[in-house]
């Protein structure tokens, strides 16, 4: 490829990655500057004094470290309930033979044409009659398991050589013993993904929490960051709490980023 061509790649792509990069830039930048409100000038965010007032304000609310905890427990929980069904369902669809197999499978797998929003108002009633409001099961248990997270490791497993299996098979192991010693670490990229997808998608969700939480202690950080931005109304506390929010998200996704980029590319996602 020529130089000439090179620059009509890259140039693009790099005038696309500043204006992806932009907003992060000024939620940053923001988030050390003591404004109440946005101004007219483009270059209000640029803090000429930056200062960590924002953040001390938001950690000292009262609150913070229950929000915290209460985002931690929501989301562990289903990351690791969410990687064990996938990797044992996955296993099951990906590699045993059953009657009406294929039919289970698709049948899950129509669950995801269901948006959650249609769903809220059942389960709220459900929940309600089992006294589970303002509690964490009502946040938790609907998220042990993902339809997406199995299909993910299906997918992978299915590229796994059956001969494994079989060697595995005349060595004497049994079905567990193939599943955890076998087909759990090769398929470790594709329950990485599953993981992080998992992690964000609890992590940054607000609108269940806040349906089903109703006492300021069961917040998660997204819905106490939401109520505190909205009693204070401050520019300068929104961008921090963006960026305290933020910030768990973005290092899962670093630390994972080799896993979930072969996860995706090898369990066929296009």
């Amino acid at each position: 490829m020529t130089a000439g061509r090179k620059a009509l790649v890259y140039i693009p792509l790099v005038l696309a990655g500043i204006a992806f990069m932009f907003p992060f830039v000024v939620m940053v930048l923001g988030s050390f500057k003591k404004l109440d409100v946005a101004l007219a000038d483009p270059s209000f965010w640029i803090p000429d004094r930056p200062t960590w007032y924002n953040y001390g304000y938001i950690f000292n609310s009262g609150s913070m470290m229950r929000w915290l905890f209460n985002s931690l427990v929501i989301t562990l929980v289903p990351v690791a309930t969410q990687m064990f069904f996938a990797g044992v369902l996955g296993y099951i669809f990906a590699k045993k033979q059953f009657r009406f197999k294929e039919t289970i499978f698709w049948c899950f797998m129509a669950m995801v044409m269901i948006p959650n929003q249609m769903l809220i108002i059942p389960k709220y009633i459900m929940f309600s009659k089992m006294h589970w409001i303002n509690t964490y099961s009502a946040i938790i248990v609907p998220e042990l398991w993902a339809i997406m997270g199995v299909f993910l490791v299906r997918q992978f497993m299915q590229t796994i050589p059956k001969d494994l299996e079989e060697a595995a098979y005349l060595d004497g192991a049994g079905d567990f013993k193939i599943l955890f010693r076998l087909m759990v670490p090769l398929a470790k990229p594709a329950l990485a993904t599953v993981g992080t997808f998992a992690f964000i998608s609890c992590w940054n969700d607000l609108f269940t929490p806040l349906i089903f939480t109703t006492s300021e202690k069961m917040f998660p950080l997204t819905v106490g960051l939401a109520s505190l931005l909205t009693k204070e109304g401050n520019f300068g506390f929104e961008m921090a709490g963006a960026v305290i929010s933020f910030v768990p998200t973005f290092l899962i996704f670093l630390f994972f980023q080799r896993y979930f980029t072969e996860g995706i590319t090898m369990s066929g996602l296009k």
